[in-house]
């Protein structure tokens, strides 16, 4: 692809969650990953996190996550199929109270299990099914939740990562490594850029991995998350590249 050549990415943002910086990041985003009341927030966040969406025009999706907020949804636990199926829909079901739920990116270590666990993945893809089949599965770019989410019908959302490193399969490096997060604002944004222009990352191995950026994440959570989240909006529209929620409602 050229890199003069026009596109839309979809931008989407970890919000609920408790961060203090919601108000700020909405308005520089496309759609929202808000957390259900498991690894973070509750039935007032919710509520206000979906209207400060809806007030900007941001699509709305649920984030679920284990219910482990010690850890913040984080660490991976070993839990049924069936354990599992609940613990999803009755997230999605909470969030759906509030209206326009577009899509469901589940949180965390429940994220990255389901990305290379197909017992995981076909779990959280039945939960999603069974709240609405309508519903757009966000998941990481070629992980087995992707292709899960393919074979039984849903629409998928490949999701790349700003400020992540990736493994020469492209899988993320684990966060307990000391490479597994991108610090410079440059790097991330010239990262970004080329998955979205070119649709390869460049791995930790020195290699470039394809990838399919549907949409890409920005971390709700951290100090400099909004100076980050105008930095990369700037440089995507410099680019020529435009926002359009992915799960727009027509």
């Amino acid at each position: 692809m050229s890199t003069a050549t026009r596109r839309t990415i979809d931008l989407n943002c970890d919000l609920g969650e408790g961060a203090g910086y919601d108000a700020e990041l909405m308005p520089l985003i496309t759609s929202a990953n808000i957390a259900c009341g498991a690894h973070a927030g509750d039935e007032a966040t919710m509520r206000a996190t979906v209207a400060l969406a809806q007030k900007h025009g941001v699509a709305i999706g649920a984030h679920p996550g284990f219910a482990d907020r010690k850890n913040f949804g984080r660490t991976e636990l070993a839990l049924s199929p069936a354990t599992l199926h609940e613990l999803v829909t009755s997230q999605i079901t909470a969030l759906a109270r509030f209206g326009g739920l577009g899509h469901v990116k589940p949180h965390g270590a429940l994220y990255n299990l389901a990305a290379r666990d197909p017992v995981v993945a076909d779990a959280v893809v039945g939960a999603v099914r069974a709240a609405d089949a309508s519903l757009v599965l966000y998941a990481l770019a070629g992980s087995e939740l992707a292709r899960c989410g393919r074979a039984q019908g849903l629409t998928v959302a490949e999701e790349v990562f700003a400020d992540r490193t990736y493994q020469p399969d492209g899988s993320l490096t684990p966060r307990t490594r000391p490479d597994a997060l991108i610090t410079n604002e440059e790097a991330a944004v010239a990262q970004v850029l080329r998955m979205v222009r070119e649709g390869v990352v460049r791995s930790t191995g020195g290699t470039d991995v394809p990838v399919r950026a549907d949409t890409v994440c920005l971390h709700g959570d951290g100090p400099q998350a909004v100076a980050f989240a105008r930095r990369l909006n700037a440089a995507l529209k410099a680019a020529g590249i435009e926002f359009k929620a992915f799960a727009a409602k027509p």
